[in-house]
């Protein structure tokens, strides 16, 4: 590929975060959306259209195109495997949505047939690229709080997925709770031991699925740092999603996001202000373009991708701990598990 010339990349999946993907793939610079891939071939159709784009139902089309550098996976989860496996080996850079599986034996199977070649394969922890959240691990890198001791993730969704979403989510450890579990080791990159707690509080069909509604985990660290990580499928305020990190020196905090930084005051209350953001779409809308940024330029300089293919994989060993936890009401280890 010229340096000069734009990338060619391919969506695979046109739903909803497909259609932010190809969003933002049409307003970078050094990129081209060549395809557009979904068995749901009219969707796709769709989006090429807006974008210049061709449309196929079948990923054969785009695994047969010589030009193409680059695929964006934003496909059910059961299909990021087998669309990592057939983009490696025709020598593409893959950003792949999380989870990479449901299954930890189906990535270590795959992280075995890529025999090491994940350089060029990127885990989509977006949250990683938020602004916030990365200024704040930047300073805690650079020892602004001194020694890192506690780390408190709060993540709760407005209101809970449709019971089809839930039955096929994998549950809320591996759905939802994996975005905070790859957050805490953006933090704590050593994780020794998992202990959590699920509950169902408000929703008879989330408990009909053998899945819980809202979730407590506490990880440790190999240094003793300890990291809370609050999640629930519903919140009366809107979308909740904040973190803290405290240390022997200070503390540094990211809050929630508004539209604007306008308050009020008046004979009924003071401090009054907008609604956070409603969704993850909003609230994380810069966090994806800044994803997307790094993809790009480590694709462009060959250097290895960041959050990778072992990232996504370690987040799912916490995930998996953390179900298991839940269900045996015992702390688990994952001892060296992280790093196999």
């Amino acid at each position: 590929m010229a340096s000069q010339n734009k990338l060619n990349i391919a969506l695979c999946g046109s739903g909803r975060i497909g259609r932010v993907h190809a969003a933002n793939i049409a307003a970078h610079p050094g990129l081209n959306l060549a395809w557009v891939a979904d068995p749901m071939v009219d969707s796709a159709r769709e989006v090429a259209t807006l974008y210049g784009a061709f449309a196929t139902g079948s990923t054969d089309d785009v695994f047969a195109d010589a030009s193409l550098d680059a695929v964006l996976v934003c496909s059910p989860t059961p299909t990021h495997i087998d669309l990592i496996r057939a983009a490696v080996g025709r020598g593409l850079a893959v950003l792949c949505e999380k989870p990479i599986d449901l299954d930890i034996d189906r990535a270590r199977s795959c992280l075995a047939d890529l025999a090491g070649n994940t350089a060029a394969v990127m885990t989509g922890f977006n949250r990683r690229f938020d602004p916030a959240f990365a200024a704040v691990r930047k300073r805690v890198a650079a020892g602004e709080i001194g020694r890192l001791e506690q780390l408190t993730i709060t993540s709760r969704d407005p209101a809970p997925a449709p019971a089809a979403y839930i039955a096929a989510s994998g549950g809320i450890f591996r759905d939802m709770s994996i975005h905070d579990l790859d957050m805490a080791r953006f933090f704590v990159p050593d994780i020794v031991e998992v202990t959590a707690h699920g509950a169902n509080v408000f929703s008879d069909y989330i408990a009909e699925e053998g899945d819980f509604d809202s979730a407590v985990i506490t990880l440790r660290g190999r240094n003793g740092e300890l990291v809370s990580i609050t999640n629930s499928r519903h919140s009366a305020y809107g979308y909740d999603q904040r973190l803290e990190a405290f240390g022997s020196q200070g503390m540094l905090r990211a809050d929630n996001i508004s539209p604007t930084t306008v308050r009020s005051f008046g004979p009924l209350g003071v401090e009054g202000a907008d609604p956070y953001e409603p969704f993850f779409l909003e609230r994380y809308a810069a966090a994806y373009r800044h994803e997307l940024d790094h993809f790009v330029d480590a694709v462009r300089t060959g250097s290895r991708c960041f959050p990778g293919f072992e990232d996504g994989m370690a987040a799912l060993i916490l995930a998996d701990a953390a179900a298991e936890s839940a269900a045996t009401g015992k702390t688990v280890s994952v001892e060296g598990a992280l790093h196999k």
